[in-house]
């Protein structure tokens, strides 16, 4: 059993949505925090002491997802209004929109250079952009229902997929082919993302699961039923021992992966958990809710020092072909059911300071098209405006 001293705190919670949070990504400093919700904006919270909101209002119909680019000088956000949306976070709310889905866009996620967006969409198509021209590269076709999430692999040369249709796919990014597909016949994923070395896959299912696939072997690696409802997202912790689940049964729950086994049970929204991410440096990370609620957290269960993992992935990253064979997960597919004992983690009796006041929230509105990107990487970063707009 961890001590209190390692367990995940609550820091705090954000409000200033008005409805559903659909998307939550830091910035590569972590002193910013963009969430996107239903009531069609998306914000930026700066989370310093004197924590202050910003919300950028532009999209025309509910905001699906956001993120942060990788150097934290540009936000993505797709919309129910069939868009993408490249953002300055500045003040004077400069957006660039991208067109060319037929249906809602589910999500959006840029390349780890940070050089393309890849989208996935209800018109059951996947579709890359450059960021650096705002303009579609090129799309995928194969799955035969919505697309719920698309994602860049980390060295860029894979995309994965998952859709309505039951399938997790996997995309050569060069060939522009389909290479791989997994097939869930119990339900479909919601979410899908590469473990950071780029050697797995982990599946978020509608069916209550959660799953670990290897694209090296093609196989099931690990299989939990922790949650009592469908599963929303997942993100790795930047070591990549660690898993973080997000559920409509209203909780986070956290895996380690290395021992295969369940930890934490993270309570604090009031209903289903849409989304969740870890910071950059795994130090925090944060939920988002049906509730409205964003919740802020300190991780403090990877104490140990995985500085050295880190720079061991981005070697491998970086000379490897793929499949990458840096992760080996020690156990077999079985199945990890929520019998197992966790630590529970309640804010509304570990944590005191839940009636934190709520942030200044600052409205902008979009100015549209700040042109080509030729002078944008020149743009003072979110913080240092943020530090002057003050």
């Amino acid at each position: 059993m961890a001590s209190a001293l390692e367990d995940p705190v609550l820091l705090r919670p954000l409000r200033g949505h008005r409805a559903a949070v659909t998307g939550v990504s830091f910035s590569a400093d972590t002193a910013g925090l963009a969430t996107s919700s239903l009531d069609r904006s998306l914000m930026i919270w700066k989370l310093k002491k004197q924590c202050r909101a910003y919300k950028f209002v532009g999209h025309e119909e509910a905001v699906t997802s956001v993120q942060f680019s990788p150097e934290g000088r540009l936000l993505a956000s797709s919309s129910q209004d069939r868009t993408v949306r490249l953002w300055i976070p500045c003040i004077h709310g400069e957006s660039s929109v991208l067109k060319g889905h037929t249906a809602s866009v589910r999500s959006v996620s840029f390349s780890h250079d940070g050089q393309f967006l890849v989208s996935a969409s209800n018109d059951k198509s996947i579709k890359i952009w450059s960021v650096h021209r705002q303009r579609h590269l090129f799309s995928l076709f194969q799955h035969t229902h919505w697309v719920r999430c698309a994602k860049f692999s980390p060295d860029g040369r894979l995309i994965a997929s998952c859709s309505e249709d039951k399938s997790v796919k996997i995309w050569d990014t060069t060939n522009k082919t389909c290479i791989d597909s997994f097939i869930d016949y119990g339900g479909f994923a919601n979410f899908a993302d590469f473990n950071p070395s780029g050697t797995c896959i982990a599946s978020a299912g509608s069916n209550h699961t959660v799953k670990l696939w290897d694209i090296r072997m093609n196989k099931l690696l690990q299989h939990y039923r922790v949650h009592r409802a469908g599963v929303n997202c997942v993100s790795f912790h930047p070591s990549g021992n660690y898993l973080i689940t997000a559920s409509s049964d209203g909780t986070l729950k956290i895996l380690d992966l290395l021992e295969g086994r369940l930890i934490y049970t993270l309570h604090g929204h009031k209903g289903p958990v849409l989304f969740v991410a870890f910071s950059k440096g795994g130090e925090k990370f944060a939920s988002g809710g049906a509730d409205g609620q964003v919740l802020l957290w300190k991780t403090n269960f990877d104490s140990f020092d995985y500085k050295e993992v880190l720079k061991h992935h981005i070697r491998r990253i970086h000379t490897d072909d793929p499949p990458h064979l840096l992760d080996i997960y020690p156990r077999s597919p079985h199945l990890h059911d929520e019998k197992l004992q966790s630590v529970e983690v309640n804010p509304t009796f570990d944590v005191t300071d839940t009636q934190t006041p709520d942030p200044p929230v600052v409205e902008i509105t979009s100015s549209l098209a700040f042109g080509t990107l030729y002078g944008f990487y020149k743009v003072k970063s979110m913080g240092s405006l943020l530090e002057e707009e003050r």
